[in-house]
């Protein structure tokens, strides 16, 4: 593999998870330059108006004012002919939802990971349980409703005609639990819904499933590890997701085998139904009788000291570095 290959490392975006990316992007950073490869780094949020200190990218204090109409100026800062391929760092929206596909793809740049109908259907909750039901992969019940489709007091008595409460209420295009809500009753339902709706004009309502959180990578249409993820709050929560010490990983999981071999096939399965490549992540709820219900696939999961895919590439044997080279060396076939 020729390590002279240049890369155009994005990261950052206006996404709610903007800090995560920074964090996913510096240590991808850090990986490219150990395995030889000439980084170029790009945030799309900041337009023309790029940082000339590489530490300034992952700065928690923005460099210049951030804004979405800054992404066509920063992509056509680059020329295809100057990089090889983009490795894609960003999380959530115009990060993860086929907005910068699109945009790399009219500029003749190779990407990361999924293309742009695949990260748009992943990214969308609502059209992946579509999906999911459609080819079969066990998933939660849930209806969905866009903004003052229906009251309060409807969406309370169809969570109880179809599933019951507790319940969960999200946005249909966040990641990392970004406006999610658990309600345990009617009472939390006005305040769960007005939080959802500040971060999406549509919400997907799920039955909750009682229960462990665990996740498997899929990587080239191969399942790695199961993973279980022990938050010490009620849920696995971004402030569990995000801060060291809040939640232990067991990799891999102790399960039944014939459990974690049915989970992995699963994993492929959700991947497949929503045409995913390269890599991907599939977060799973595993019931008190062993029974997997997916609740959503990550097309660009979370790549820092702390996140999972690393941790399950770890647990076969794949250092971190070997990992980003992998996703580099399968994305350019």
């Amino acid at each position: 593999m020729d390590k002279k290959l240049k890369v155009l490392l994005l990261l950052g975006g206006t996404s709610p998870e903007r800090e995560v990316s920074k964090a996913t992007g510096k240590s991808v950073y850090f990986a490219l330059i150990n395995l030889g490869y000439e980084v170029i780094i790009l945030d799309p949020a900041y337009g023309i108006n790029q940082p000339i200190d590489v530490e300034d990218f992952f700065s928690e204090k923005d460099y210049v004012e951030i804004s979405n109409e800054n992404y066509l100026d920063a992509i056509n800062l680059i020329s295809s002919s100057e990089i090889n391929i983009a490795f894609l760092a960003l999380h959530g929206k115009y990060g993860e939802d086929g907005t910068i596909q699109s945009l790399l793809e009219l500029k003749g740049i190779k990407y990361t990971g999924s293309k742009v109908l695949s990260s748009a259907v992943a990214m969308d909750k609502i059209m992946s349980k579509i999906l999911f039901e459609e080819y079969n992969v066990p998933t939660p019940k849930g209806f969905h409703f866009k903004i003052g489709e229906h009251t309060s007091e409807e969406i309370d008595k169809m969570i109880v005609q179809k599933f019951g409460y507790p319940a969960v209420i999200k946005p249909n295009d966040q990641g990392s639990t970004v406006g999610l809500t658990i309600c345990k009753s009617s009472e939390q339902l006005d305040e769960a819904i007005h939080s959802a709706f500040e971060y999406s004009d549509r919400i997907l309502t799920e039955e909750y499933i009682p229960g462990r959180e665990l996740t498997i990578a899929v990587i080239d249409d191969k399942s790695l590890p199961v993973l279980e993820i022990k938050p010490k709050h009620a849920i696995y929560d971004y402030e569990c997701k995000y801060t060291s010490g809040l939640s232990e990983y067991i990799v891999p999981a102790d399960i039944p085998e014939d459990v974690a071999k049915s989970m992995q096939e699963i994993a492929v399965q959700a991947c497949q139904s929503l045409r995913c490549e390269v890599y991907a992540r599939v977060d799973f709820r595993l019931s008190p009788e062993n029974k997997p219900y997916v609740l959503e696939v990550n097309t660009l999961p979370g790549m820092t000291s702390l996140s999972l895919v690393p941790k399950m590439a770890n647990a076969m044997g794949i250092s971190f570095e070997q990992l980003v080279d992998r996703i580099i060396n399968l994305s350019l076939k």
